[in-house]
């Protein structure tokens, strides 16, 4: 009884862990959506996100059937097969692509000064909308791996749980920090854009490791924090 339970625990923690990895390009998605938001509903704004995000994801749990019926062939054409799954990363990779894309185009084009005032201006509803959009896209792909690596659908749900619990903590700080810093808001788009390449192909059947780009995305972050280091004792750099 006691090693069952010790087991429990380690899947737990294990699907925890990985539902909180796998959450971070959503909360950089979420920080610089919420960010065109006026500072007095961020806040707002990055609760309903998560909150949306908890209830698509406890409410996918409870169609694991048919989730699972996703990725049976929908179209085929010679030796390359599309289903349900592919169809939802195509469109979420080249969501995630052009939005970002788009942003840093707006940056450069109008400056962050131009780029300010556009963000009072931004609705609520069209902030809430997109988040939602990406809440279902990151959703289907995080509940399809956790009901690869856990059987047992109690877990399943207290790690969702308790993953975006530890994302609404930690969001806010996140997001504040992306949001005052335009080096990290232009490398966190880059790092969208490289999470819409990678569920792009994804959807292609071409498997990019997430692990590659979480490398990548750390490595170019301890650079900036350098550069912070070097711009904050020498401001003329």
């Amino acid at each position: 009884m006691e090693l069952q339970i010790l087991d429990s625990l380690i899947a737990l923690f294990s699907l925890t862990a990985m539902e909180v990895v796998l959450g971070i390009d959503n909360i950089v998605f979420l920080s610089i959506i919420v960010g065109k938001l006026p500072k007095n509903r961020q806040t707002q704004g990055r609760s309903i996100g998560l909150i949306a995000a908890l209830g698509l994801r406890i409410v996918l749990l409870f169609t694991v059937s048919w989730l699972a019926n996703l990725t049976n062939e929908l179209i085929v054409i010679s030796n390359f097969s599309v289903s349900g799954r592919d169809l939802i990363m195509l469109s979420g990779g080249l969501f995630l692509i052009a939005k970002s894309t788009g942003e840093i185009h707006h940056k450069i084009e109008l400056g962050e000064k131009s780029s300010r005032s556009e963000t009072k201006k931004a609705s609520f509803a069209s902030v809430v909308t997109q988040i939602i959009v990406l809440d279902i896209i990151f959703s289907v792909d995080s509940i399809i791996t956790a009901v690869g690596l856990s059987g047992e659908f109690y877990i399943m749900v207290i790690a969702v749980i308790l993953s975006l619990v530890i994302m609404l903590i930690f969001s806010g700080s996140v997001s504040d920090f992306i949001n005052n810093h335009p080096t990290m808001k232009i490398l966190a788009l880059s790092f969208l854009i490289m999470v819409g390449v990678m569920l792009f192909a994804d959807g292609l059947h071409f498997h990019i490791p997430k692990g590659y780009i979480y490398f990548a995305m750390a490595f170019s972050l301890l650079v900036e924090f350098i550069n912070m280091r070097v711009r904050k004792v020498d401001p003329s750099l």
